[in-house]
């Protein structure tokens, strides 16, 4: 089971290369976001934003 916080603090910290998104297990998702600098900036924001509110345990 993976945890929201560990999500959260991936995507803050390493955002930009979708780290959080293959923690997850979005691999699509994590080479766009790493290809495209986090969706340029604006995905890591909304990601951010979405993981704060995910309830724990996680659910994708």
């Amino acid at each position: 089971m993976k945890n929201k916080w560990v999500a959260f603090f991936l995507c803050l910290f390493f955002g930009v290369l979708g780290i959080h998104r293959f923690y997850e297990g979005r691999i699509l998702l994590g080479i766009v976001y790493l290809f495209t600098g986090g969706l340029f900036g604006i995905g890591v924001l909304v990601d951010l934003i979405r993981l704060l509110f995910k309830p724990n345990p996680y659910a994708p």
